[in-house]
Formats: C-alpha cells, structure tokens, sequence
C-alpha cells in the first residue's frame, strides 16, 4: 500500500511553518496515543504522525520531500549510492574475478565487531515528563557468554584456525581460461566466514559466544523530556562479537495526554469555565497549577476565549534555564436550568440594557434591507 502524503497526514498545507508542523502532530499524538485511544487503527496512525513529524520537521529531510515525496532520488545509481555511503554490490567480486584480488580489500573475519543498537519504547506520565523521573526497565538482549567469554569453545579448549580458508574466511576458487587466471572467492563454507571452527562447542551457548538475557537498567529521565524525545545509553545495546564493544541503548519516550493540562514546547494551556456574574463583574479564582493552585485575578468584563498568562508556572526548559509559562483561556458559561425568577431577572436585564427590543431588531431588519438592496 503507497503511503499517505506527510502533509496529508497531519492535515497541513505545503506552506505549513515549522510550529504549525509541531503543533498538528502534537495534535495527532494526543489524540491517537494508543495509551488512550483504543480503537484497532490508533496506533498505526500514531505512528504514521510520528514518521510525517520526523521527515518534516527536518529541514533537510523536508526539502527532500517537497521536491522528491516519498521517491528515493538516489535509486538506480549504480547499487544504491545513498549519501555518500557507496555500495558498489559486486564490483570487489569482479576486480577478485579479472585481476586476481587487487581491487578491495579483504575484511579481517577475525577483527573486533561493535553490537548492534537497541531501541526501547517508554510510555511516562504526563508530569513525569515534566519533572523527570528514575526508574529501571527490563531490556531482553544479547551478552557475552560468561562460560566461554565469548569465544564459543567448551571451556578448557579453543577455536581452531579454519584449515579450508586459514582465517580468511574466504574461499579462492581458481579458474585458468583464455582470458587469463581468474580468481573467484566466496564466503568459507567451513566456518561461515568466521575464519575459526569449534570443535567442542560451549553447553551454554552452543557455540554463539553469546546468550539471551534479561538486563535491568537505571534510567533517569531529565525534567523537561517531551514526546517523541530519545535518550542514548551508552554500551547498554547488544554485546560486540570478538572483543569489540557492546551497542547503544536508546530509549525513545511516548507521553500519556493528561486530563486538564496541554503542553505546548515548554508551555502549558488550561481552560476555565467562568459564570456570567464573574465574566462581567470580575472575580479573583483559583487556578490549578503544576505544583500548586494560585489565585487568579479577573477583570470585570473579561470575554470569552480570553488569555490570561502565568508566569514561569510551565515545563522546566530542558537546554536551558528557568520554565515556560502558563496560559489560561476562560470560557464564559451560558446558564442552563434557570429559575422562572432567574428568567425575569435576565428579561429585565436585557430591557435595561437595551437588549431584544422590538426596536433594535427593527433598526437591525433596516440596515440589513439598505445593504442588500441599496438605498
């Protein structure tokens, strides 16, 4: 199935700025976080927002994307040159065929090789990211086998130089024809390339020099973390093979949505219902904060959707110093359930104030009429 254009995705047109992409997926990230919404197609489209949000909120990758969308522009040269990192196949095997093995050099199958990375997906709390937090978590991996060291002999002996290839791990095949000798090598079939063989193989590992494990592993999480960030543990990803040095460990960090507060970057939004009385005689109220409640002053006459800012109440900045605000937008109730006395009272409200009258609604029907029709 093709893929869905990333502009697409996240409902935004091409000329979309950089805090318009952030907010559209931060939009998209609370409302199909699969630790909220349990629909069966939730996470997908989580995931389909994260991967817009990677590419466009780059701008390297998003210029790429623009001019080229989901088609690699580097494919078909030649074995997928890609950035500078060239793969030329099988031209090491053709120089081996035509020249007798000048043309590459050959890779030590005995050399230290670094483990693979490992990526680790942690869903916190909505305020466990603001404050930070320590936690261990349980990482299945690959270690060192601790009975062989890692060498995969039964231990009192071990590995054997390969007799077909003599630590190579290559075997030449060579072929005299009219065209000159050719040289022809391939991976050993005797050792898979390791250039040793095992004849007693380690009960352990059986051989791997590695084994499965459950490793626990103390993370703490900075103040200030958001969603979609990444925390590199070094030396905590899958163990190296001869010697060589373990991978990275990176964890990559969901945020549940929470109940009343929205987080924008390093600031956070809230809403509050105001009564009519307060909206228009004004009031002091009380607002809920991250850590505290603190007393909010509001001006008679106040509007609908009006901002009110809270300095310094928002995420702690997590390159930096100091924190985002807070933002308060108040939303003015309209009464439900009145009273035949709360009824009048309003009734004689709007007569005071000049409000329904025959006459203003009259003088409105007028104007109305003079604008569509004309003089």
């Amino acid at each position: 199935m093709s893929k869905r254009d990333y502009y697409e995705v996240l409902g935004l047109g091409k000329d979309a700025s950089q805090d318009d992409i952030k907010k559209a997926y931060r939009q998209m990230a609370r409302k199909f976080h699969p630790d909220v919404n349990k629909a069966a197609d939730a996470e997908q489209k989580f995931k389909e927002a994260k991967e817009a949000y990677d590419v466009l909120s780059d701008d390297q990758k998003k210029a790429q994307y623009d001019r080229f969308g989901h088609v690699d522009p580097n494919q078909g040269m030649g074995g997928g040159f890609n950035g500078g990192n060239a793969d030329f196949g099988g031209f090491g095997d053709l120089f081996d065929m035509f020249f007798g093995g000048g043309g590459g050099q050959r890779r030590n199958p005995n050399a230290p090789q670094r483990g693979n990375d490992l990526q680790y997906t942690l869903t916190i709390e909505f305020k466990e990211a603001v404050f930070g937090k320590e936690l261990d978590i349980q990482i299945p991996r690959t270690e060192t086998c601790e009975t062989c060291h890692g060498n995969g002999a039964k231990p009192g002996t071990k590995p054997e130089t390969c007799t077909v290839c003599h630590g190579s791990g290559q075997q030449e095949v060579v072929q005299n024809t009219a065209f000159g000798r050719i040289v022809n090598r391939r991976v050993c079939s005797a050792c898979n390339g390791q250039g040793v063989t095992i004849k007693d193989k380690c009960g352990t590992c059986h051989g791997s020099g590695k084994v499965k494990k459950q490793r626990t592993i103390h993370l703490n999480i900075p103040a200030g973390v958001d969603e979609g960030a990444q925390l590199r543990v070094s030396g905590e990803g899958e163990a190296g093979s001869r010697g060589g040095p373990s991978g990275d460990l990176f964890v990559v960090i969901r945020v549940k949505p929470h109940d009343f507060f929205e987080r924008e970057n390093d600031d956070i939004y809230c809403e509050i219902p105001l009564t009519f009385a307060q909206a228009a005689l004004g009031d002091e109220i009380e607002i809920p904060t991250l850590t505290e409640k603190v007393k909010l002053k509001i001006p008679a006459g106040t509007q609908t959707d009006t901002y009110f800012r809270l300095k310094g109440k928002g995420v702690p900045r997590l390159r930096g110093y100091g924190q985002g605000d807070q933002h308060v937008k108040v939303v003015v109730v309209t009464p439900t359930n009145l009273s035949e006395e709360q009824r009048e009272h309003l009734r004689e409200f709007a007569r005071q104030s000049g409000e329904h009258t025959h006459e203003q609604h009259q003088s409105i029907f007028e104007r109305m009429k003079k604008a569509i029709l004309g003089d």
